[in-house]
């Protein structure tokens, strides 16, 4: 019969190699010497953890901004790991997929939670299908992806798999109207996460699937949150080191435990004197283009300087121009559903939209390089 000492893991997998912990503990020096770049970073913070580093350099996505470089203390990353544990009843034995990108926190935190809850770790670099690395007889009870992952995943076959889990966080982008349908036919509770390196990655879920969906944000136990006078959420809890963190994320404080994320507060376009979520403008871009082209398209919406208005509403799409008709149509379906001053006054055409280090929209980025590689077609206001 097992004991919970049997069930403590001394090693983990990566990238299909086995990597006993008291080895890494001695990293490099008991480790082979062919090591590509990635797996060298990973060996390197788990010999850091395992060692008992009690700080740690980590960098922000840079979504809205340069990449920043931050210090996290390893109790602020252990309270965080812990609180996922307690969430989801992972414990020793459990056994989980790391497969996203451990150079950022959502993919640490993974490799903090392997350690601290004693789960048994398969490591995979990041990859559009990480399923596809590892066998197919090897089954797994928690798993996290960003979007693009978990819609690969779907699309090559892989639904049964996920069904087995216990849990899937999702998080790292939004889930687009595509990928949430996809969501509804999986049985295993798939979780939409909310936080920041700032926060030691997630700090609350929101369920996109099951009886249990919610259009609104539950904060984990232990975690205190407000509104600043902008509307925007602060925490404060263990996984902030108890400091107040301001975030720039608009929100509608439903209770001390629940909220709604209304978007970001500096994509906010003022135009014309009335203030328009960028966010709110992209979701109805989005349906609209699923509806005249099958393209799966991505898009998003900025305000650009404007004599008259101030700033004007711009959107900009990825992949070749809509035909004339189809331009038409959307810019129809637009005047539809969306206010005056809401509506896209124009539509920028991309072939390729930039992406952070991390894997996220770069919205700046791809606006700087849009000005030599775009077509341009005037919405009527």
């Amino acid at each position: 019969m097992a004991t919970d000492s049997d069930l403590l893991p001394d090693s983990l997998l990566l990238n299909g190699r086995e990597f006993r912990y008291d080895d890494i503990r001695q990293y490099p020096a008991n480790s082979p010497t062919e090591l590509n770049g990635y797996e060298a970073k990973v060996l390197d913070f788990c010999r850091q953890w395992l060692n008992g580093a009690q700080e740690f350099g980590l960098r922000t996505s840079g979504s809205t901004g340069a990449p920043q470089a931050i210090q996290m203390r390893r109790r602020q990353l252990a309270a965080s790991a812990k609180r996922t544990g307690d969430y989801f009843d992972l414990g020793p034995g459990d056994r989980m997929l790391v497969c996203l990108n451990c150079e950022f926190v959502g993919g640490l935190m993974m490799l903090v939670r392997g350690f601290e809850l004693n789960l048994q770790m398969t490591i995979v670099e990041p990859h559009a299908d990480p399923l596809a690395l590892v066998s197919a007889k090897e089954p797994f009870d928690f798993a996290s992806f960003v979007p693009l992952q978990l819609r690969t995943v779907l699309d090559n076959g892989h639904s049964a798999r996920l069904n087995t889990m216990r849990a899937i966080l999702v998080g790292g982008a939004s889930v687009d109207s595509s990928l949430n349908k996809a969501i509804q036919k999986l049985k295993v509770p798939v979780y939409l996460t909310y936080g920041m390196t700032e926060t030691a990655s997630h700090i609350a879920l929101r369920r996109l699937n099951g009886p249990e969906a919610s259009p609104h944000y539950r904060v984990l136990p232990g975690i205190h949150v407000e509104q600043d006078d902008r509307g925007c959420l602060t925490v404060r809890a263990d996984v902030t080191d108890n400091q107040l963190i301001i975030t720039n994320d608009r929100i509608r404080l439903l209770d001390a435990h629940t909220f709604e994320w209304l978007g970001r507060a500096d994509f906010v376009i003022n135009s014309g004197g009335v203030k328009v979520q960028a966010e709110k403008v992209e979701q109805v871009l989005e349906v609209a283009l699923a509806e005249i082209d099958t393209a799966n398209r991505r898009s998003f919406v900025i305000g650009r300087p404007d004599t008259r208005l101030g700033e004007q509403v711009t959107a900009f799409i990825e992949g070749k121009p809509l035909s004339a008709a189809q331009n038409k149509h959307l810019l129809a379906l637009l005047s539809e559903r969306l206010d005056r001053y809401e509506r896209p006054r124009e539509l920028v055409y991309v072939p390729e939209f930039r992406t952070t280090a991390s894997g996220k929209l770069d919205r700046l980025g791809t606006v700087r390089a849009s000005a030599t590689t775009t077509q341009k077609d005037a919405a009527q206001p």
